[in-house]
């Protein structure tokens, strides 16, 4: 895979698609890989004729970590001092930003899950003419009383990290469990072969607390979404466990113009049952984005 060099670190990333056709970059959440975005999910994107990125945050998958700084002190940051996380998702957004301009795209369609659809929101926030078009899915503006985790969701985010192969698996297999999509459970097999690759791909950890000290630390983004004009689309399950659908509902409120589709049954995942109304409903958004330019 190839690695782009931006803001001193690195980023693995991948692409699908003709590159001569509009970018769409995705943007994957916390303590996730680049291969959550499904492969499938990503070629179905690119027949909707997207160049389609996926790339590892900073301190995820293959691209770099930060374990040269000291881990954030997560009780004093959800208590109100942020001082001690290490970096913020404007970082984040700027090292997708850096990640296009290596790729040699002035403006891109931006699609974010969870902890990406809060930078994909930052990003467009920040650099609104970078932007064409954003998607933000199963994802919350900031607003500390919308998109709130339930106490099981809450408990699986705050788990303790497996130290071996076998522990971690089974974790990560029940976490998906308790926060899927109720309406879809995933296969179980297929399940099991995705974490086992997952891990044997990057079994590293320790950049969760410092990716969820840069959610917490930051400031709402609420203000900066009113003065978004791109056409923005937010999708979000129902039964999302992890991030309450008040979150997407806030997302919405907060946006001009935004459209809101919220799904029975989904949690928070992208269950490929429902890849059918998902993709076509990007694929529109974007296409907005783009007459807008035109236009």
């Amino acid at each position: 895979m190839p690695r782009a060099q931006v803001n001193g670190i690195e980023l693995e990333y991948e692409t699908f698609g003709d590159p001569e056709h509009p970018t769409l970059l995705l943007i994957m959440g916390l303590g996730a890989q680049m291969i959550a975005w499904d492969e499938r999910l990503c070629r179905r994107l690119a027949v909707e004729g997207f160049h389609v990125v996926r790339y590892d945050n900073r301190d995820s998958g293959l691209s770099t970590f930060l374990d040269t700084v000291p881990q954030p002190d997560l009780g004093a940051i959800f208590g109100g001092d942020p001082s001690s996380a290490p970096y913020l998702l404007s970082d984040l957004a700027d090292d997708a930003l850096a990640l296009l301009g290596v790729l040699g795209v002035d403006r891109a369609h931006v699609v974010g899950a969870s902890m990406g659809g809060m930078i994909a929101q930052q990003l467009v926030i920040d650099h609104p003419e970078r932007v064409l078009s954003l998607c933000s899915i199963m994802s919350r503006p900031g607003d500390p009383t919308t998109g709130q985790p339930s106490p099981e969701a809450a408990a699986v985010l705050m788990r303790p990290r497996a130290i071996d192969r076998a522990t971690a698996i089974e974790s990560n297999v029940q976490a998906s469990r308790t926060i899927g999509s109720p309406d879809y459970p995933r296969d179980e097999e297929e399940l099991r072969a995705y974490v086992a690759r997952a891990y044997d791909r990057s079994s590293r950890s320790d950049g969760f607390a410092r990716q969820l000290a840069a959610i917490v630390a930051s400031p709402d983004r609420t203000p900066g979404l009113a003065e978004v004009v791109a056409p923005t689309l937010v999708i979000h399950g129902e039964a999302d466990r992890l991030v309450d659908v008040s979150g997407g509902r806030a997302t919405a409120a907060a946006v001009p113009k935004a459209e809101l589709l919220t799904l029975e049954g989904m949690g928070h995942d992208l269950p490929a049952a429902l890849w059918p109304r998902i993709v076509p409903a990007i694929a529109a958004n974007a296409r907005a984005g783009e007459a807008l330019q035109a236009g």
